[in-house]
């Protein structure tokens, strides 16, 4: 399989274009157009999980945090990044990273552990100004459906927690062909009127070209009408953060022991149970102290989150609690997200879950 096709898959989940200023995301090492055949998952690369890739023949590593942040001045080997990347290309290693963009969409980082927590009615805690596109397009009432799936499959149609989303109305469509014509429908140079049905679904912007390219490939008009709109709303899939409800209230202490088995977590730093029953709960993996007064604002119960410092948790202000579950451990369930999205899109592709923890912090 072409290194292309499984990239395309993921940023089809986490587009590039998601992640923050400050990132690296994307291809690190390797060319797109090379073969692959194995791939291995991890939070992090270190020498350990390069040797792991090695040992198992994988020719793509896959990681939530890119091996490379800043600019590379130099390759002698002499840190541990400069190592790793060198050791990486003479062993014919991509490295691959899905990093902010994976945080910033609703699906991504803290679907998982919401899942396992039993968060419901999810949607971003803080949306990001993503402009949203709408496409409207005419067709023949037989091929609608097959359109539709078309569209779909690029990409467009989600709102929320919902996918193939689209409004359909019927109508005449009328034209003549001209004489260099060939019409699926009607006649050269006979008008025509033909039943068909007017189309209308939305997308985010960076997927036009490919929705539009799909949507022109499956249509049976040469000459497609087609109207492309910018809207005004902002996209509630896309940014820092996720924020749901439990079905039920449940004590606090009871819940912070929960997260603690469900993370694994050694340790929860947490400020003071200000509140004894939890029901809205708000998650940003990763270092999410920005967020705590964006929690406050979306009345949250409890935020959690990793990499608190001392003063970020006086932020809370007795208004919830803010949880710190640690960097690593909020957000290693990357490697669940990654490894499935893969397993779904190419179920014979041999892929495999890093058995390294990459962990830098230990407790006693």
């Amino acid at each position: 399989m072409k290194l292309y096709s499984l990239i395309n898959a993921i940023e089809k989940l986490a587009p590039a274009n998601y992640q923050e200023s400050y990132d690296n995301a994307g291809l690190i090492i390797g060319n797109a157009n090379d073969e692959i055949s194995k791939a291995l998952i991890a939070v992090d690369v270190t020498e350990e999980v390069l040797d792991e890739a090695i040992l198992t023949k994988s020719d793509l590593i896959i990681s939530h945090h890119p091996i490379i942040f800043g600019g590379l001045k130099k390759l002698n080997g002499k840190n541990n990044v400069e190592r790793i990347v060198i050791k990486a290309i003479k062993n014919n290693i991509a490295i691959y990273a899905a990093h902010t963009n994976l945080d910033n969409v609703l699906r991504g980082t803290n679907m998982v552990l919401s899942k396992k927590l039993g968060i419901k009615n999810l949607k971003v805690l803080l949306p990001t100004e993503h402009k949203l596109l709408k496409l409207v397009v005419f067709c023949p009432t037989a091929q609608a459906n097959k359109l539709r799936e078309a569209i779909f499959e690029a990409g467009a149609g989600e709102i929320g927690n919902y996918d193939h989303c689209s409004f359909s109305a019927d109508g005449i469509g009328s034209f003549r062909a001209g004489k260099e014509a060939k019409p699926f429908v009607g006649e050269v140079g006979q008008n025509h009127n033909e039943k068909e049905v007017r189309i209308e679904t939305i997308f985010p912007e960076n997927l036009k070209e490919n929705v539009i390219a799909a949507m022109l490939k499956e249509h049976p008009y040469e000459e497609v009408a087609y109207d492309i709109y910018l809207l005004e709303n902002n996209s509630n899939t896309i940014g820092a953060g996720i924020i749901g409800n439990l079905e039920i209230e449940v004590d606090a202490m009871d819940f912070l022991l929960k997260l603690k088995k469900i993370t694994d977590c050694h340790c929860i730093k947490h400020t003071k149970i200000v509140k004894q029953k939890i029901q809205k709960v708000a998650i940003c993996g990763g270092s999410g102290a920005f967020l705590i007064k964006t929690a406050i604002r979306a009345k949250a119960d409890i935020y959690i989150t990793g990499d608190i410092k001392y003063h970020d948790f006086f932020d809370a202000e007795d208004k919830l609690i803010v949880a710190d579950i640690g960097h690593y451990e909020s957000e290693v369930f990357t490697k669940e997200i990654l490894y499935d999205l893969i397993k779904e899109n190419f179920p014979t592709f041999a892929v495999r879950k890093s058995g390294v923890c990459t962990n830098p912090v230990n407790y006693l």
